[in-house]
């Protein structure tokens, strides 16, 4: 069965990745888009340099041609936020893009987006969902690909210029290029590299960059910047003096950031400091978007400025309404996506990268200095995270502990509330929280604390593990 989680449909290279599904959901999503009276439009469709991707667009493209449909077809690997501009951009309702963003590279996957490049809604999934069931029916959508791009249905765009052009509209670039930085890059064998680089020459940056040749194995590492995957980025920022250190995930929607010291700047300190810095140096005003796994840092620097703050559940099409419905600033997860008001409704790693490039040239301070003044003004919060692997047999078992006899630890604390709306989460009078969760994209249990220190959080986090037997 094709099941959706929460970041598109991801499995593993020729068990579940196959050529056949790659038709079933493009033969979905053709039904769809004329179920809906929105083929006429055409779709954007692209991909990332994982193993088959290339391989994978063209049988996509082929069956949505077959079906009628124009494809607006990037042919040559992209970031994923790029995909999502474009549609934008071009009024469309919906986009797609071949990646299995920061997953292992055994997986690979299809990312839907609707409503001018927003994540797909659990709705529009559920729909793709039950038409694939009825599987591909061959002949009823299919053309090859040389004469598809003949025919005019298959149309070979490059629109990498129409998206630098909107970032860098969006910041300040004088700025940029007086303050001279000194830029390391890590694509993490993925996509960022032309659109980074583009971007930080553009600034007059010194930039040197690793890890960006074509490795669908990603070097043995797992795409995703975190702290332990970016190891050789923290030593470089240190033995050469970079003022920043910025690492991009397999597809491009999310970062990771070394500071001037090789610290790991976590996510949800790179959300903070670009809210802070939206309100106090640029004097804008708006409130944030997180969800209820993401800082309450965010909260208390909201309320010094007069904003709200708002909590979603787990999923980046939660925040994306929720910026829509209220008019937010900014919108992020501590996943290391987020975005801004006037960009795409979607994460991208690429202009989250380049805001973080003009807070530092705009404030004239460093990360760190700029944390100072944070946690001066609104007190420090300590996160630790477990993403706890689990036998698929004993997940009934957790589920009924958790969800069904909803009963949860005896804390060491005092409990404020408990919420299940996505996963179990405690809220503590003291101000910390703690949250289990099942991952949409892995088989994990995730587990998030936040306390006012380390110690504490790492405490609160033991006693749910030990609670729940991992």
């Amino acid at each position: 069965m094709i099941k959706f989680g929460t970041g598109g449909w991801r499995t593993i290279i020729g068990e579940d990745f196959t050529k056949a599904n790659i038709q079933v959901i493009a033969q979905a999503l053709a039904d769809l888009m004329k179920q809906e009276g929105v083929a006429g439009q055409g779709i954007v469709l692209g991909y990332d340099r994982r193993f088959l991707s290339d391989r994978a667009a063209r049988w996509f493209a082929e069956v949505m041609a077959g079906c009628g449909i124009k494809v607006h077809f990037i042919n040559k690997a992209v970031p994923t936020p790029l995909i999502m501009f474009t549609a934008k951009r071009m009024n469309l309702a919906y986009s797609a893009c071949i990646t299995a963003s920061h997953n292992p590279a055994e997986f690979n996957g299809v990312k839907i987006f609707e409503k001018c490049g927003r994540d797909a809604s659990a709705e529009t999934t559920a729909k793709l969902e039950k038409l694939c069931e009825a599987g591909h029916r061959p002949g009823m959508g299919w053309v090859w690909y040389p004469e598809g791009v003949k025919s005019g249905l298959i149309e070979v765009m490059d629109p990498m210029n129409e998206y630098l052009d909107h970032i860098l509209g969006q910041v300040d670039i004088e700025a940029i290029k007086k303050r001279k930085l000194k830029v390391v890059l890590d694509p993490m064998f993925g996509v960022s590299k032309t659109a980074l680089l583009t971007i930080l020459v553009t600034g007059r940056c010194e930039v040197e960059i690793i890890h960006d040749t074509h490795d669908t194995l990603f070097g043995g590492r797992m795409p995703s910047p975190s702290a332990a995957a970016l190891l050789q980025l923290k030593d470089l920022v240190l033995e050469k003096g970079y003022d920043i250190g910025i690492g991009t995930d397999g597809d491009a929607d999310r970062l990771g950031i070394i500071d001037e010291r090789g610290d790991f700047i976590h996510p949800n300190d790179i959300l903070s400091l670009l809210y802070y810095y939206m309100l106090k140096y640029k004097g804008w005003k708006g409130d944030v978007v997180r969800n209820l796994a993401t800082t309450h840092l965010l909260d208390r620097i909201a309320e010094g400025f007069g904003q709200k703050s708002h909590e979603v559940p787990v999923g980046f099409k939660h925040i994306s309404s929720t910026m829509e419905a209220t008019g937010a600033l900014i919108g992020g997860e501590s996943s290391g996506g987020l975005t801004l008001r006037g960009h795409i409704m979607g994460k991208d790693g690429i202009f989250s990268a380049t805001l973080l490039i003009e807070l530092l040239a705009v404030s004239g301070k460093s990360i760190n200095g700029l944390m100072a003044e944070i946690h001066e003004r609104f007190g420090e919060f300590h996160m630790v995270e477990n993403d706890c692997r689990f036998d698929e047999a004993d997940k009934p078992r957790l589920e009924k502990l958790l969800f069904v006899d909803k009963k949860i630890p005896k804390f060491s604390l005092e409990v404020d509330k408990v919420s299940y709306r996505d996963g179990l989460k405690v809220y503590f009078k003291n101000g910390g929280w703690i949250i289990a969760r099942f991952s949409g994209t892995e088989p994990l249990l995730r587990v998030f604390a936040e306390m006012s220190t380390q110690k504490q959080a790492h405490a609160v986090g033991e006693e749910m593990k030990e609670f729940l037997g991992i």
